[in-house]
């Protein structure tokens, strides 16, 4: 575990997209693993002026989202779909079709799970994947439980998950109850984790995570098993660490 902390959230986002950026400028036809949310605006922000500067091109790589909403257009403002366009992938190179985004409008959901695990397979391990951490400790939406599903699967959202996320929308009765996450056996498989924290919100969370004991009461800690985890934290979030 490589932990990094910064001084200020310009020089986290730098570091952040650098690690992005390095990676598909060395694998050109890198597999990524995108996050959605805050806390990844500022990295995706730097890693489109890296490519306007013409220091990268993603044309031959191929990326698989953590997570979307069950049963929210794609064209929803708060869709994971409308993020990714709106912050990323409509301002860089990366072809539409190499671009994957669970469909949580499919009529079949399991069905749903069930291809996304089969493309991600298809595309072979992911090289980087990226990953924000919830106020609970959950990475992508994978939510506290007694056992975590290791594949893509249907998740009921923990009330504090939507009350986070309630701040996207009019109130938290527009917050779907639902979402399509991929498994935490898929995220741990990934030959590199970028873990991104900010805020003393998650200063707790953040050292339960990586210096409490492994549990899925705190999904993230079974990060502390990864063999290639970077953490990025400014210095709020890293705040209780020891």
């Amino acid at each position: 575990m490589n932990i990094l902390i910064f001084d200020s959230e310009e020089k986290l986002n730098l570091a952040g997209a650098n690690i992005i950026v390095s990676q598909v400028q060395t694998v050109p036809r890198a597999v990524l693993g995108l996050a959605t949310g805050g806390t990844p605006v500022g990295i995706y922000k730097e890693i489109v002026s890296d490519f306007q500067k013409g220091m990268v091109s993603f044309r031959n790589a191929t990326s698989f989202n953590l997570d979307e909403y069950v049963n929210l257009k794609s064209d929803h403002p708060e869709s994971y779909y409308t993020y990714m366009n709106t912050h990323l992938f409509a301002h860089i190179d990366l072809p539409e079709a190499q671009r994957h985004i669970p469909n949580g409008n499919a009529s079949d959901l399991e069905a749903e799970c069930a291809r996304y695990d089969e493309a991600i397979e298809l595309a072979g391990q992911i090289d980087l994947q990226l990953l924000g951490l919830g106020h609970n400790g959950h990475i992508g939406f994978n939510e506290p439980a007694h056992a975590l599903i290791k594949g893509t699967h249907i998740v009921e959202l923990a009330e504090k998950t939507r009350e986070a996320n309630a701040r996207f929308f009019d109130s938290i009765d527009d917050v779907p109850k639902q979402a399509l996450t991929m498994g935490v056996g898929t995220i741990l498989k990934a030959k590199k984790i970028l873990l991104v924290v900010k805020g003393a919100d998650k200063a707790d969370i953040i050292q339960k995570a990586l210096q409490d004991p492994i549990t899925t009461d705190v999904p993230a800690s079974l990060l502390q098993t990864h063999p290639n985890l970077i953490v990025l934290l400014d210095s709020a979030a890293a705040g209780k660490l020891a």
